[in-house]
């Protein structure tokens, strides 16, 4: 269950909701240049270019939750029970295993086009990172400021969608997201003209009747529909404060309250942590469920020509600016 987004207004932003039950001991973590991927596959590759994201460092390896790299690109893997498919190795691709594939695209692609020649070569297989550490089922969304993507793996191979919404959620496969899309292209933010009919007078008694039928629920369906709504109806004045604001905003209306969404196994799903990471800039903001102050990391403010992890560990505690 998670929700990510895109927003260009001067500056590109890229960014999620992460909705889970529990923490997996994420920190924001910076990869500079000369980090080296030792891979499942046995190669190894250094970055041409630094990130930035959330991830589990394990054994001084970070599993990305999503991250944007310096030239622009960002990149998520989003929850995909049921769909993705993992098969064997195979001959004549690049091996990687999912764990391995936001740093191996973010480390070499600009931007969605050179992702796209890097995604021919690749092969998604099931190697797990560990034996404590099983293969996760993601579908992944990449995006620059000029166009998004959306890659979901079968047992044929990567299946590449145009993403035009810039918004991925969770179940079904996304074509369904974008049809289903069409279900609601009656919703205005302005309110409309009787349209029930001629005959009686309906005149509207509050603000916000257009976007009558917008979806509530936590669906992943849902979610999409009422995220694209909100970042393509969004207005900003182009500023820093103002662009990340409304990022921030419209995850939320979309964030999981605990207890409103409880798992097969009696847990509370939650929204453990959102993000917006200004790619342009290399600025990454987060705030947590339990902490609903926004804290950054300024990816430029770190020795990216170096070959050492860089990590913070999450502001997870609430703090309050008392004026008396």
């Amino acid at each position: 269950m998670c929700t990510c987004i895109t927003l260009k207004n001067n500056d590109f932003y890229f960014g999620r909701n992460l909705d889970l039950d529990y923490s997996f001991g994420e920190s924001v973590t910076v990869t500079p240049r000369s980090y080296s991927f030792k891979l499942k596959n046995g190669t190894l590759f250094k970055n041409r270019y630094a990130m930035i994201g959330m991830a589990t460092v394990v054994d001084e390896y970070p599993l990305y939750a999503e991250a944007v790299n310096e030239a622009g690109l960002g990149m998520a893997g989003l929850n995909f029970p049921h769909h993705s498919m993992y098969p064997d190795p195979v001959k004549d691709k690049i091996n990687i295993t999912p764990f391995e594939f936001i740093p191996y695209v973010l480390g070499q692609a600009a931007s969605v086009k050179e992702a796209r020649e890097l995604l021919k070569d690749i092969w998604l297989d099931n190697i797990p990172f560990s034996p404590q550490l099983p293969i996760t089922v993601l579908h992944f969304m990449i995006a620059d400021k000029d166009e998004a993507i959306v890659i979901e793996h079968s047992d044929n191979g990567l299946l590449i969608y145009d993403n035009p919404v810039g918004v991925m959620t969770n179940n079904p496969r996304f074509p369904y997201h974008l049809t289903n899309l069409r279900n609601y292209r009656h919703l205005s933010p302005k309110n409309t003209d009787n349209r029930f009919s001629s005959k009686i007078e309906l005149p509207s008694y509050a603000e916000g009747m257009g976007a009558i039928g917008l979806p509530g629920d936590y669906s992943s369906a849902s979610r999409f529909v009422k995220a694209a709504f909100g970042k393509l109806n969004a207005v900003s004045d182009g500023s820093e404060e103002g662009n990340v604001t409304e990022f921030f905003r419209i995850l939320d209306s979309v964030a999981m309250v605990k207890g409103s969404v409880i798992t097969e196994n009696d847990h509370l799903d939650v929204t453990t942590y959102t993000c917006c990471a200004n790619a342009t800039k290399g600025i990454y903001y987060y705030k947590t469920y339990n902490n609903i102050s926004l804290s950054a990391v300024d990816m430029h403010k770190e020795d990216l020509d170096g070959d050492k992890l860089v990590s913070y560990q999450l502001n997870k505690e609430l703090k309050v600016y008392y004026h008396n």
